[in-house]
């Protein structure tokens, strides 16, 4: 026992936790090595929902990938479609109109603030906190609602697409949008009553996890996870896409780089997105939601039972969808998790040569070694939790 003299000399045993576990976000399989109570080392071992997206894009047209995207981070659906159909953009050399602009910066904050609120209600359960997650899921669902409204879906959205999105924001959704801008900052308030100053979930987040910024800079880490750690890196304000250059809103970073300030990183960030979505919607400016090209935009479903050439159109879009240059391409976003990249090599077709996608989930989820070594078994959930992993998009 040499190697490990700071434990007390009990035998070393391996405990797996999940792969079905309740708090294992997912089918999550952690390989435990102990000394009794204390953690040794945590080997996460994933790969229980690969179903090779990647693969299946290079076999679909580019229109018809979107709706697997979906399927990737499905609590945030709006950031996995924004970062795939700007980078097809991106080798289609296209400009979007003003309008769809703002109407993708709601959308992704609207997500944003989807999935940080399942994140904060899940990780307070986890810890035995359930009162938090009745309260989060009560204004997830105003989200979701305004979700339906938009695009007619609440989870699984497909709303983005090459050129612009499917349906315009109306007046109904911007109503919606003003109404949660204003109710949703003393709910916010509410969840911190009930955390922030708990002195259980002090203890329990508190000084636990602790990734130092040089580490979360070499580990990979980006999101909450990277700016908790005092690194303010945020590519909607460090590499403005869309209209965040517009925008006024604040970074928020931590100090300590644990638990408790992962936690407060989603609880600053879903004010500043209330606050972005009320600029964009107040400065959304009316005109066209899609670029004017029947090859990559279908006509309006209505337009095509009484008009020929629209129907032709239709028809051609969806069985031969359209050919991208030839190039290559790479675009991010800061999604609710971290940088959401997609690559995407074109050889001319209406299929791509290669995709290849940068989950954050994938990427944060290799720092749990780090965060949970010589601390106690208890801690490896609110570690895990602070993480905010789905492994839909880890596993690919």
């Amino acid at each position: 026992m040499a190697e490990h003299e700071e434990f007390p000399a009990t035998k070393e045993i391996t405990l797996h936790f999940g792969p079905q576990h309740p708090s294992a976000h997912g089918l999550l399989h952690l390989i435990i090595s102990m000394q009794g109570e204390k953690i040794i080392d945590v080997d996460p071992d994933i790969g229980y929902l690969h179903r090779g997206t990647e693969k299946i894009a290079e076999n679909l047209q580019y229109n018809q990938f979107v709706p697997y995207t979906d399927r990737l981070d499905y609590l945030c659906a709006m950031s996995n479609n924004l970062a795939y159909v700007m980078a097809v953009e991106k080798i289609l050399d296209i400009e979007i109109p003003e309008r769809t602009r703002y109407i993708r910066v709601v959308a992704a904050e609207l997500s944003r603030i989807a999935g940080h609120l399942l994140c904060v209600g899940a990780w307070g359960m986890d810890l035995g906190a359930m009162t938090i997650l009745l309260y989060a899921m009560r204004e997830r669902e105003l989200v979701l609602d305004i979700f339906e409204m938009l695009c007619g879906a609440r989870l699984t959205l497909s709303y983005m697409q090459v050129g612009g999105v499917r349906y315009d924001f109306t007046e109904d959704c911007k109503k919606a949008c003003l109404n949660l801008v204003k109710i949703m900052p003393p709910r916010i308030d509410e969840y911190e009553r009930i955390l922030t100053g708990n002195r259980v979930w002090l203890k329990r987040n508190r000084d636990i996890g602790v990734i130092s910024a040089e580490q979360a800079i070499a580990i990979g880490l980006s999101g909450p996870a990277l700016r908790g750690s005092g690194v303010m890196w945020d590519i909607r304000k460090h590499e403005p896409y869309l209209v965040y250059d517009r925008m006024d809103f604040v970074v928020p970073t931590g100090a300590r780089g644990d638990c408790f300030d992962r936690y407060m990183m989603r609880v600053e960030e879903m004010r500043q997105s209330l606050r972005i979505i009320e600029q964009a919607v107040h400065a959304m400016p009316a005109g066209p939601f899609n670029v004017d090209d029947p090859q990559l935009v279908p006509p309006p479903h209505e337009q095509t039972y009484d008009n020929m050439e629209n129907l032709i159109h239709h028809f051609k879009y969806v069985s031969h969808g359209f050919k991208v240059p030839q190039g290559e391409a790479y675009a991010a976003i800061e999604s609710p998790k971290g940088e959401l990249g997609v690559y995407i090599v074109s050889d001319g077709t209406e299929k791509p040569f290669r995709l290849k996608l940068r989950m954050p989930s994938f990427m944060n989820l290799q720092s749990l070694e780090q965060m949970c070594k010589g601390g106690y078994l208890a801690d490896v959930v609110a570690c895990l939790s602070s993480l905010d992993p789905v492994f839909g998009e880890c596993d690919k």
